[in-house]
């Protein structure tokens, strides 16, 4: 497995992102078994699981966490918002976004199939930065308990020492 990436990103008045918590991504971590991610994620605690795609307009959750883990193709997404920073992901990757921050998928190949999953099973909402979204999803980002598990790792894994969990 590739070096864990963590990275951070600002509110940019529209999304607000996580001024608490870094995203996390496991480059790779899944290459050899992406058949594997969605299993993992359910037996580490990270449920509702689903497989599909990401939106094509900026979007995030206020309620809960999220992953998403690549179990094929590749994409190029950003993440923070418009202000954000674009990236390619690609089957195996993984990608832990704290509640608030900020994604949008900008191109995919065909064959681009994404798991997502949330601690606990949460069922998250959608927003997009539309005027009268704050102050309350700034108040239900911060009140969002960071999770018990590493969705990739469990008990061990990035999570517990990025998130000081």
């Amino acid at each position: 497995m590739e070096k864990i990436r963590p990275m951070t990103f600002t509110d940019d008045g529209h999304i607000p992102n996580n001024p608490d918590l870094p995203v996390i991504l496991y480059p790779a971590c899944f290459a050899e078994h992406p058949e594997e991610i969605e299993k993992t994620f359910n037996m580490n605690g990270w449920t509702n699981s689903w497989q599909g795609d990401v939106f094509t307009y900026h979007h995030y959750h206020s309620n809960t966490h999220e992953v998403l883990g690549v179990r094929s193709g590749e994409a190029t997404i950003q993440l923070g918002g418009e202000n954000g920073e674009t990236l390619t992901v690609k089957t195996g990757d993984v990608a832990l976004l704290p509640a608030g921050t900020g994604h949008k998928k900008l191109n995919s190949s065909e064959d681009f199939q994404i798991v997502g999953a949330y601690p606990g099973g949460l069922s998250p909402n959608i927003k997009t930065g539309k005027d009268g979204e704050r102050p309350f999803v700034l108040e239900e980002i911060a009140d969002v308990p960071k999770p018990l598990t590493d969705p990739v790792q469990g008990d061990a894994g990035p999570v517990h020492a990025k998130w000081k969990t």
